[in-house]
């Protein structure tokens, strides 16, 4: 009778850890109010690791300070980290930025500070696939929030055009093998992968589409409004291709507009994508 009792109590005490194990789940996944959110301009800080608390796929720039720690403490509390970087195109306030003044194209539009980069040259896919990538993937990341691999729409008619194409499917396919891909824009690019290939894999894991419902009015002051029509028809369209090749899509939107926020969320929700809503253009 006592074993049987002993036996007894061990297995209540069993199934309440279960339970208690189950409820926490639950309550850990209750604890995030959003489902994405990029943030470009944050810097390692206190402050900053309560903002990004509430996201539960967030988006930053490790090269911000961010330590191997930082990520380490985001991930276990159930995060997941995807890091800038960009690939198309050069700050001049990166510490690599000299070092490659022999590869630079014109300056970016609207971003003063940044010019693009010729990819078809080997001395810059060997940095961005064996060099900078590394130092990223060191911190722990999940993978990579791939920018400007519109470098292909900017130059693809150019002399040179056929070498962007190529050193973008290089620099991607390297990037790949070393965690999950989001390519931010690059729907030239990767409607042509498609066309060319039949299919998204070795590329990329996902796309992050800005401006999909909204358009940026004025740079310098953040001012927003609502995209046009056609705009709006193309990029729905494509990223239904996107998800059609089982791949995930996000929306980064900028607008203050209550009702246009109300639309995009409803859009996402509807069709099963995610998406961040802005109101500056540093992502701050």
């Amino acid at each position: 009778m006592r074993k049987r009792l002993i036996a007894f109590v061990l297995a209540l005490m069993m199934l309440v850890g279960v339970f208690t194990a189950t409820a926490s789940t639950v309550s850990a996944k209750k604890t995030f109010a959003h489902d994405y959110g990029v943030f470009l301009s944050l810097n390692s800080n206190k402050k900053t690791m309560r903002k990004l608390a509430g996201y539960k796929t967030i988006v930053i720039d490790v090269q911000n300070d961010f330590t191997k720690e930082d990520i380490r403490k985001l991930r276990k509390a159930g995060h997941k980290v995807y890091s800038y970087i960009n690939v198309g195109a050069i700050e001049n306030y990166r510490d690599y930025y000299n070092d490659f003044s022999d590869v630079m194209l014109d300056v970016y539009e609207n971003w003063e500070d940044e010019r693009w980069v010729d990819v078809s040259k080997e001395k810059w896919q060997n940095f961005i696939v064996n060099d900078l990538s590394e130092r990223i993937k060191a911190t722990g990341v999940d993978g990579f929030f791939v920018d400007n691999v519109d470098v292909y729409y900017m130059y693809k008619d150019a002399a040179f055009g056929p070498g962007i194409y190529d050193g973008l499917e290089i620099i991607l396919k390297g990037l790949s093998k070393k965690g999950k891909v989001i390519i931010n824009g690059g729907d030239t690019f990767v409607t042509e992968y498609y066309d060319r290939n039949g299919s998204l894999d070795g590329i990329l894991d996902g796309v992050n589409q800005e401006s999909v419902f909204t358009r940026i009015i004025d740079y310098d002051k953040n001012k927003f409004g609502k995209s046009d029509k056609d705009s709006e028809k193309y990029f729905t369209s494509y990223l239904k291709k996107v998800k059609k090749c089982k791949k995930k899509v996000y929306l980064l939107e900028y607008t203050k507009n209550k009702r246009l926020k109300k639309k995009i969320k409803n859009y996402c929700k509807k069709k099963g994508y995610k998406y961040y809503i802005s109101g500056n253009l540093n992502l701050s």
